[in-house]
């Protein structure tokens, strides 16, 4: 699901049974073409001024809907501070202990890899690496 017209976010909303309201499409078009996981508030601050109608409590209600119908997904990467993801693909983050930009990579996590996890069964993986990323990498000192 990559570069998605206006028309075929309504109707991905819609078979997910949520009402497409122009809020809900812009969000999760954001979230798709913005691969940046992004907090709740920057999602708000980036569509703010042009959704002048958009209010915080919309962006929040409709992160949560989305994430309760399985369609994005909340990342959890510090304390209590949530991020949102639409890509579902198998990945990891990287967040970077310098910008603090979250970048995703791709790595396989399976048994093949990881022998001891032949006896699980996973539903999901959530893998979190910290370091500095390779933009920030030659601004610091080791």
């Amino acid at each position: 699901m990559n570069a998605l017209t206006i028309e075929e976010i309504k109707q991905y909303l819609a078979k997910n049974a949520i009402k497409p309201s122009i809020q809900r499409v812009r969000i999760f078009q954001f979230l798709k073409d913005n691969p940046i996981h992004p907090t709740a508030d920057e999602i708000y601050h980036q569509l703010s001024d042009e959704l002048i109608t958009l209010s915080k409590t919309t962006v929040y209600n409709t992160v949560h809907l989305l994430a309760e119908k399985g369609i994005i997904q909340p990342i959890h990467i510090e304390g209590t501070e949530v991020r949102y993801d639409a890509d579902f693909s198998q990945h990891a983050h990287f967040k970077c202990l310098n910008c603090g930009n979250v970048h995703d990579l791709r790595i396989s996590i399976d048994a093949a890899h990881f022998p001891e996890l032949k006896k699980y069964t996973l539903k999901d993986v959530q893998l979190l690496l910290t370091g500095i990323c390779p933009e920030c990498k030659p601004k610091t000192i080791n």
